[in-house]
């Protein structure tokens, strides 16, 4: 079997001209030689990838061959090209030998090339030793210095060096160099799946070429954007498009599950909310066809961005970027990182809500915006079925008066279906005016048999606070500060309210009232399966509101001289 090479050795550039990325480079060191005007001390300074090392050696080569030419062309006069990397030899000793070779001309060629690759990890001694060498180097040696990291060079080596700054390579370069490779290699590519690959190399042609061959190794000879994304694990585009439309359409609840199915899926939350932020960018970039040749996207996403941006407004995407990088900067120092994310994404998705006035720069859509869409649509279903399954009353149903079942035997499907139907058209006065003869034939109803429709906790939650209120209208503000004394909670299967009250008398009272206070929330929600448990901790918390003179009597046991300043000043509570 023949050994496999990978992309990065094998298209390794030979000449010049393979450079990618770097023409001012590379044309500017062909026309030193051809023009004999090269310095003996060059520093080739840039980012990992990029070509400094390669430019280094392919500079060497042609050095000598421009000078020997005539006598053999073919000559790549390895013996006078010497590197080292400084990484493993940054000590004094290995420069003084350094420097004892440089006294030695070269046997074949004009000129001896020395390497020194990771030139800034050479110690702060090695450099001074260095230093006296690469001022006044022997007329046939020349040095080229690469590094990564320009600022930890001493300023005393830089004066004495020609430098050149390799720039990152851009997108576009690297993935049309890809294309080259994938025809070579016989390997069909999409355009998008290529312009990933370039994207996640950031600007380094080596992690381009190694990220290819993976890729290639994971999906064969047909690489494909899905392949591609999953292999690398990067969030596509296609999911910032989806985002996007939600928060123009200010649906907060499908926003936060879309940002929930991209957690699930293995993806950083800081990583989406920067990517969300490059994609507020590009859309802004697509708004204008001056700046369009600044998106570094392949030709179909390239169309995408253009259709988006036309939904968009430069006010929406201005605010968006400036939200989603304020969340960036604070991700950090977050002490829940998924519950900042999730708070930008609604302050995102309320930008361009026109619902009622907003003044707060971090406003986000009340509850109640999407709570009413969800009862609403439920109740229209509620009502559609109960026209089908409920027969129609007739005319005696609605004139003659049937009075209240007083034993179970009595109570009839019927009689309990237009109950109900008279029920909702009553207000809650008529509702409470019940008897205690009444009370008991609720409790003794069979509801095994009643419907039992699936409702959702904001429809409950609605129903609820509306029985709240109605308390209150009717006067019953003792029952009313009982309920509010703690929120409701569901189990799971949507059949047991919880509450959990401050005292016991206070769970009394509740209970003398519970048939009522279930008969309106079972019909409203048309669930005859609900019911009520109440607990009793003594140690919770008051929340329910207290009475003038309950408030009297909480202040009168803070401060004893209160009573006294109510008696000499005769006031009323």
């Amino acid at each position: 079997m023949e050994q496999f090479i990978v992309s990065a050795r094998k298209y390794r550039p030979q000449t010049f001209k393979d450079v990618i990325g770097q023409q001012a480079i590379t044309n500017t060191l062909e026309n030193a030689i051809k023009n004999n005007h090269l310095a003996q001390a060059l520093l080739f300074t840039g980012p990992r990838g990029v070509g400094k090392t390669t430019c280094a050696r392919i500079l060497a080569k042609n050095i000598n061959q421009k000078e020997n030419a005539e006598l053999n062309s073919d000559e790549d006069f390895a013996f006078n090209i010497f590197e080292l990397d400084a990484a493993s030899n940054n000590g004094v000793d290995q420069i003084r030998e350094l420097t004892d070779q440089v006294r030695i001309p070269p046997q074949v060629g004009k000129f001896k090339v020395y390497i020194i690759d990771e030139v800034h990890m050479l110690s702060s001694a090695a450099f001074n030793a260095f230093l006296k060498t690469l001022e006044e180097p022997p007329a046939h040696a020349i040095f080229i210095l690469a590094t990564t990291e320009k600022h930890k060079i001493i300023p005393t080596i830089l004066s004495r060096c020609q430098i050149f700054d390799f720039k990152r390579i851009t997108v576009l370069d690297v993935k049309n160099y890809l294309k080259e490779i994938a025809v070579k290699e016989g390997i069909t590519a999409d355009d998008d799946a290529l312009h990933i690959i370039a994207q996640k190399a950031d600007g380094a042609m080596r992690d381009a070429l190694s990220i290819f061959d993976r890729v290639v190794s994971f999906s064969g000879n047909n690489l494909t954007r899905q392949a591609v994304t999953e292999n690398l694990n990067v969030l596509d585009y296609d999911e910032y498009f989806k985002i996007t439309d939600l928060i123009l359409a200010n649906n907060i609840p499908q926003v936060l599950i879309q940002f929930n199915t991209v957690l699930s899926r293995g993806f950083d939350s800081h990583h989406f909310i920067t990517g969300l932020a490059s994609h507020f960018r590009d859309l802004m970039v697509a708004k204008d066809k001056e700046t369009v040749t600044l998106l570094e996207v392949g030709d179909n996403a390239k169309k995408r961005y253009l259709e988006q941006s036309q939904k968009t407004t430069l006010p929406f995407l201005m605010e968006g970027i400036k939200k989603a990088n304020d969340c960036d900067l604070q991700y950090k120092q977050s002490k829940n990182q998924r519950l900042l994310v999730e708070l930008t994404l609604m302050q995102l998705t309320s930008i361009t809500f026109d619902g009622e006035k907003k003044n707060d720069k971090n406003f986000i859509i009340p509850v109640k915006f999407f709570a009413n869409t969800i009862v609403e649509e439920k109740i229209d279903v509620v009502i559609k079925t109960q026209k089908v399954a409920e027969p129609v009353p007739s005319l005696e149903s609605k004139t003659v008066s049937t009075p209240a079942p007083t034993s179970k035997e009595n109570v009839t499907a019927p009689n309990i279906q237009r109950e109900r139907r008279r029920n909702n058209s009553l207000s809650f006065k008529s509702v409470t005016r019940k008897t205690e003869e009444n009370i008991s034939a609720i409790k003794e109803i069979d509801y095994s048999k009643m419907p039992r429709t699936e409702f959702t906790e904001v429809e409950f939650l609605k129903h609820w606070n509306q029985y709240y209120k109605l308390l209150i209208d009717d006067g019953k503000k003792i029952i009313a500060s009982i309920i509010k004394a703690d929120s409701p909670r569901l189990d799971l299967e949507k059949t047991m309210i919880h509450l959990t009250l401050p005292s016991e008398g206070m769970k009394d009272k509740l209970l003398s009232h519970k048939p009522i206070l279930l008969k309106h929330i079972r019909t409203e929600l048309n669930h005859f399966g609900i019911d009520l448990a109440i607990e009793v901790n003594e140690g919770a918390q008051k929340k329910y509101a207290y009475t003038a003179q309950e408030k009297y009597e909480k202040l009168k046991d803070k401060n004893p001289y209160l009573a006294l300043f109510r008696k000499k000043m005769n006031l009323d509570v």
